[in-house]
């Protein structure tokens, strides 16, 4: 399906944006932690880690990932992101009603 890809993609980035919430309300946290706390497998929560650090969202310390002030920001504005998107899918789905 067309829409399966952006299905997944969805899933993922909710999996991410969990993670990095756990990692702001926690200061520092390992992956262990955060997968006991989050109910998502090690690899899966890892996999998370790698790409919030990728994006300048998160940075490695001794104790275990610590949010950037980037990572703070980027939480912040989730919601209006996340209805600017809900705004473009209406506008998509109006071209054909």
């Amino acid at each position: 399906m067309m829409l399966a890809k952006i299905e997944e993609d969805i899933k993922r980035l909710a999996r991410h944006t969990i993670v990095l919430n756990f990692v702001i309300l926690h200061r520092s946290i390992g992956i262990i932690k955060l997968s006991e706390l989050s109910g998502f497998p090690q690899h899966q929560v890892r996999y998370s880690l790698r790409v919030l650090e990728h994006h300048n969202l998160i940075k490695p310390s001794p104790q275990g990932a610590v949010a950037t002030a980037r990572g703070k920001k980027f939480m912040q504005n989730l919601d209006k992101k996340i209805e600017n998107l809900r705004k473009s899918l209406l506008d998509l789905s109006k071209l054909f009603y």
